[in-house]
C-alpha cells in the first residue's frame, strides 16, 4: 500500500495546470489553471499531485504541462 505514504514522499517534479475543461469529471474545484503542483507519483495515463484540498489526487496528464 505505497499510496498511503505518497503525501509524505519526496516530490518527483512539479507541473503547471494548463486547463480544467473536463468532459466527464469536475476538476475545476480542485485544480487551478496556472498553479504549480507537486507530483508525488506518475503512471502512463495519470499524474498524482497534491491538489487544492491538500490531499493527493490522480488526474489525467492532459490537465498539466
Amino acid at each position: 500500500m505505497i499510496h498511503t505514504n505518497w503525501a509524505t514522499m519526496p516530490t518527483i517534479k512539479t507541473v503547471t495546470c494548463t486547463q480544467t475543461d473536463a468532459k466527464k469529471f469536475l476538476v475545476s474545484n480542485v485544480l487551478t489553471v496556472g498553479k504549480t503542483y507537486e507530483v508525488k507519483n506518475e503512471t502512463e495515463e495519470f499524474i498524482f499531485v497534491i491538489d487544492n484540498t491538500g490531499k493527493v489526487g490522480g488526474y489525467y496528464k492532459e490537465y498539466f504541462q
